[in-house]
């Protein structure tokens, strides 16, 4: 039973171990996603085929003992198949609700930019309230409940750009990337009789999670790095390079995904370390650049890293 911080942490790390039986070398972005999970945010995974994307998900699906479904986005998925539709039931005289994929803890959206906008969109409502809506009635999703999307960022060829408002509901972007060679080598003796995945067994329950949410929201954040977090928020407004910058919802994550951090790093208080951890997954997705900025060859991440400077000077952490 976790009823402490320590046992939070003590649980946080039995499932990033469970994990780490499967992905190899990866540790970061685990704890990235871990981070996530406990603020009750998505993912977006944005890397190149075959790095190990679906196995971490389907890896933290089995540690927590949760329900998994995997959708594979193609330009004919509906967004009936995600939210689910409302049919006649001869039986009882009466339309029945019929669930649809999104109805499950864990979802991995599968190369997320190759469905249509219409099919985006039916995961925004999901996605920021846990819940869908059809034929005006309104179905909770499962908890906890996750998203945690793949794009690839190399090939565009039919693909469809998410919007912004999508991109905004993802609480943060990570990358895996290539392992080193030490990396692939041991992941090669490692499924070499066999895949691990299979042999992985749940570590923690979902009751686990929803306690750790809880445990992380009573992480004390000082008002000072309220203002900072509000400062880099802002500052990625005003730069000339920007079109659009980080919203008052990436301040709100960017917050707890401070308390997370904290929590996972043995303390019940936020520090400015944490707040710079964590800026970088948090806001990069959510800044859409002028033209310009790409002649000038200036990054998203360059935005951030300029917004944290300016805001550390002016709060002088």
């Amino acid at each position: 039973m976790i009823d402490t911080p320590d046992h939070a942490v003590q649980c946080v790390r039995r499932i990033r171990g469970n994990i780490e039986k499967v992905i190899v070398g990866k540790r970061d972005a685990i704890n990235l996603v871990l981070v996530a999970l406990s603020c009750r945010g998505h993912v977006l995974i944005e890397d190149v085929p075959g790095v190990g994307k679906t196995s971490l998900v389907s890896a933290l699906a089995k540690s927590v003992d949760g329900t998994f479904k995997r959708i594979q986005f193609t330009p004919d998925v509906m967004p009936s198949d995600i939210t689910g539709f409302s049919s006649y039931s001869p039986r009882t005289g009466e339309f029945e609700y019929r669930p649809g994929a999104v109805m499950s803890q864990f979802i991995l959206a599968d190369e997320i930019n190759r469905t249509s906008p219409k099919t985006q969109s039916s995961l925004l409502e999901v996605m920021e309230e846990n819940q869908v809506t059809v034929d005006g009635r309104t179905y909770p999703a499962p908890t906890p409940f996750m998203v945690l999307a793949t794009q690839n960022p190399v090939e565009y060829l039919g693909t469809y750009p998410l919007p912004e408002a999508q991109l905004d509901r993802f609480f943060m972007k990570i990358t895996l990337g290539y392992p080193t060679q030490a990396e692939e080598s041991k992941m090669l003796d490692r499924f070499r009789r066999g895949d691990p995945l299979a042999e992985l067994y749940a570590v923690a329950k979902s009751e686990d999670i929803a306690k750790i949410q809880e445990i992380v929201e009573t992480v004390h954040v000082d008002n000072a790095l309220n203002n900072f977090i509000v400062k880099i928020a802002r500052e990625t407004r005003a730069q000339e390079e920007v079109l659009l910058g980080a919203s008052p919802r990436a301040s709100l994550c960017l917050y707890k995904a401070a308390q997370a951090w904290a929590l996972f790093s043995g303390r019940d208080y936020a520090i400015p370390d944490d707040i710079l951890r964590m800026a970088p997954h948090l806001l990069e997705h959510r800044i859409l650049l002028k033209q310009e900025a790409r002649l000038k060859r200036i990054t998203a991440l360059d935005v951030v890293s300029r917004a944290v400077a300016a805001a550390a000077e002016t709060e002088r952490l």
